[in-house]
């Protein structure tokens, strides 16, 4: 089962949250656009209007000032409303990453190098941050800005307009192609870091291994071959970074230089084309500088861009991954028969410990779990979820209300009769002197030694008990099976009886992934055609119906 996520779902879902915020940096780009281009127009006007020895009026040089103050405070307004919405970006993604990584398979879990979920949590969503900050949104602004000027240069020197036409598919090819080899240059570096943070967490995990088998220079030398490859990758990337901005910067001087020497030239036919007042040249001027620096600034977007799809695409393929199916990777959880009975009731049920009623760990608790129906209980620690075990296994009583199994109250049956109801299994494995045979049928001789195989082989330890010298009659020691080994003989003692009713009690809170896996795969097995009720804070090891115990 996949849930249907992607990159561009979360982020249309952060638009549509903060539209006046969206609503806002459009407004703001727009309104950066048109204030650039209006000092350099009143720039050139105040030149021309002095070099024809008119009085300058004073508003024009106030209103210069202004603009420039506004063309400030729109950029300031743009980047901060930028800033704040790659935030918003940022907190979506990282909540919707960590509700997909809550929600995958057994197998995909196992499957993930702590390296590489960290590297999308952190540096992949960090790149998608950059695609609005730095990316996207300043590219639109920064093309907007070009066409702006060019339009507006058009009018007052056609010649350098055709220059810049002529000259922009070059700038635009070579900027193409130094961020083509410093984005395969960034994933080389991105891939490399995943590797190094991998080897960590992995030699730390391990480390008594690695001492035992003395191959710390070959831990040493794995890390180290990953660090030199990030290294070479970044020394890429800064290759390529310092050679693009010097490049863009000498053009920006030859077009200067080649137009100011056309419009000085005299020939009228070239003054067609270039010829300018010095007003106008003054303003040209500065809109070549403001041409220029944003098609510096395209290519470093262009690079972000590329690099932000390199982690979308990552991410998405993080959405893509297996979730959990009950049917698939939990305990198969069929429907419920429609005419089935309650297997457990609890009605109006208080209970407080040594009878203090202003201690109260359940008030009027009420809920009712079908034949066949598997539960979990959820709630905080100190709820009452294990309490409500205990009252089930008639350990106790309530002070109010009912606690039912199969309509009798559970504190009144008989203990010769509740290995046949219900089985129950505990966090970790509690041993009885004896063989393996006695810890799966704690000395009842009513159980036979055929119901003990099929037992043993429906949780998968069948294999393991026969290769053993005495079988089934091998003397426990804690030393004879791992611990998840022992949570399985857990899993087969409280089914061997056949009970139609299973109570879990956090089965898989001490076991790794790989051994979570297996116990719940026994515990699928084992579980057909019987009621379900289980504690589980493990997203992974939580199955049908969740009761909210507060």
């Amino acid at each position: 089962m996949k849930h249907e996520e992607r990159v561009s779902k979360v982020i249309l879902r952060t638009i549509r949250l903060h539209l006046l915020l969206s609503l806002g940096i459009l407004f703001a780009v727009i309104g950066a656009i048109v204030m650039a281009l209006l000092p350099p127009m009143i720039l050139g006007i105040v030149i021309d209007t002095l070099t024809t020895g008119q009085a300058l009026p004073v508003f024009l040089v106030i209103l210069y000032y202004i603009f420039l103050a506004l063309t400030g405070i729109t950029e300031s307004a743009r980047e901060s409303l930028l800033t704040v919405f790659g935030q918003k970006i940022t907190h979506a993604l990282r909540s919707s990453l960590m509700d997909k990584y809550t929600r995958l398979t057994t197998d995909e879990l196992t499957a993930q190098e702590p390296g590489t979920i960290v590297s999308r949590f952190v540096g992949d969503v960090d790149t998608v941050e950059n695609l609005f900050t730095s990316g996207i949104v300043s590219m639109f602004a920064d093309a907007c800005k070009i066409i702006s000027i060019l339009s507006v240069i058009w009018f007052r020197n056609r010649g350098l307009t055709l220059v810049l036409l002529v000259l922009l598919p070059f700038l635009f090819w070579f900027t193409r192609t130094v961020q083509k080899r410093m984005l395969a240059a960034q994933i080389e570096n991105r891939q490399a870091v995943g590797r190094a943070s991998g080897y960590v967490p992995e030699t730390v995990h391990n480390i008594r291994t690695i001492h035992c088998l003395a191959k710390e220079d070959y831990m040493e030398e794995r890390y180290d071959n990953a660090i030199v490859d990030s290294f070479r990758a970044v020394e890429k990337t800064n290759f390529y970074d310092a050679i693009y901005s010097p490049v863009i910067l000498i053009l920006n001087a030859v077009v200067v230089a080649v137009v100011m020497l056309f419009s000085a030239s005299g020939n009228p036919a070239v003054l067609t084309l270039f010829g300018m007042s010095a007003g106008t040249a003054v303003s040209v001027i500065n809109y070549i500088s403001q041409i220029f620096t944003p098609v510096e600034s395209l290519g470093m977007e262009i690079q972000t861009i590329q690099s932000a799809i390199a982690g979308v695409h990552r991410i998405n393929e993080f959405f893509q991954l297996d979730e959990c199916s009950w049917e698939k990777t939990q305990i198969n959880t069929s429907h419920t028969p429609e005419n089935a009975s309650p297997c457990v009731v609890f009605k109006d049920v208080t209970f407080s410990y040594g009878h203090e009623t202003d201690r109260e760990v359940l008030k009027n608790l009420s809920f009712s779990v079908q034949e066949g129906e598997q539960v979990t209980l959820s709630g905080r620690t100190g709820a009452g979820k294990s309490t409500i075990f205990k009252l089930l296994l008639g350990l106790y009583e309530p002070q109010q209300g009912q606690v039912l199994i199969e309509g009798m109250p559970a504190a009144h049956i008989p203990d010769t009769d509740k290995r046949r109801i219900f089985g129950y299994v505990e966090q970790s494995f509690h041993m009885v002197p004896g063989t393996i045979k006695n810890q799966i049928t704690l000395y009842d001789s009513s159980i036979s030694m055929e119901a003990v195989r099929k037992t043993a082989q429906m949780v998968g330890l069948d294999t393991v008990i026969e290769q053993l010298e005495l079988g089934y009659d091998t003397p426990c020691t804690q030393e004879l099976f791992s611990q998840g080994q022992w949570q399985l003989l857990s899993i087969a003692r409280a089914t061997v009886a056949d009970p139609r009713l299973l109570l879990l009690d956090e089965i898989t809170a001490s076991l790794d992934v790989q051994t979570e896996k297996e116990v719940l795969q026994a515990l699928q097995r084992s579980a057909a055609n019987r009621t379900i009720i289980s504690i589980s804070h493990r997203v992974n090891a939580k199955m049908g119906r969740v009761i909210a115990i507060s």
